[in-house]
């Protein structure tokens, strides 16, 4: 049997992608999340990755930018594909150097509208609903040395009504992410 590709997911927060990436791929042969990194100590990401069985280690700012603890750990976990899933930090260069083309992230919004530094989680849901548009929608792109610049891998989009606020166009979002982050990243690794 081949040996299955392996999964590391880092995140910042409730870990919901993190948890519904980790269910659709659990019991599968050929892909393997491997552990969990997050870099917001009581991040309820942890406890997700506890209750799924799945180890999850906590690194710092040190960590990432002045060291190569994050790298070796990546190494030591076997990684070969990087999944950010609420991570909001820029992915470091030596992440880059090391997985290139292999950092998959997801946004809540249709890049390049909405995207870049700042422009995370309920900030770009009020940002959307507050310029008055009409859709919205994720897009799941490669990472590289910007926020929010990579390639696009797939974008979904979902209607913003006049109605909408930034918690029912989160909920809308949040539908989006759960239908097509796992499916883009399977297929994505798959392919190359």
């Amino acid at each position: 049997m081949d040996t299955p590709i392996r999964l590391a997911i880092l995140g910042s927060g409730n870990g919901t992608n993190a948890q519904q990436i980790s269910e659709y791929f659990a019991g599968r042969n050929d892909v393997q999340v491997a552990c969990i990194i997050y870099n917001v100590k009581d991040a309820y990401i942890a406890q997700r990755a506890r209750n799924l069985g799945i180890e999850a280690r906590y690194f710092g700012r040190k960590d990432f930018y002045e060291s190569t603890a994050v790298l070796d750990y990546l190494h030591e976990k076997k990684t070969d594909w990087v999944i950010l899933a609420g991570f909001l930090w820029l992915v470091p260069q030596n992440m880059l150097d090391a997985y290139p083309q292999r950092i998959i992230n997801i946004h809540p919004a249709l890049l390049p509208k909405y995207g870049g530094k700042g422009m995370y989680g309920h900030h770009v849901h009020e940002a959307v609903v507050a310029a008055g548009e009409r859709e919205s929608g994720i897009t799941i792109h490669i990472v590289d040395e910007n926020y929010d610049r990579g390639t696009i891998l797939e974008q979904a989009r979902c209607s913003v009504t006049p109605d909408d606020t930034p918690d029912t166009l989160a909920a809308k979002i949040h539908l989006l992410e759960k239908e097509y982050f796992p499916k883009v990243i399977d297929r994505t690794i798959h392919a190359r």
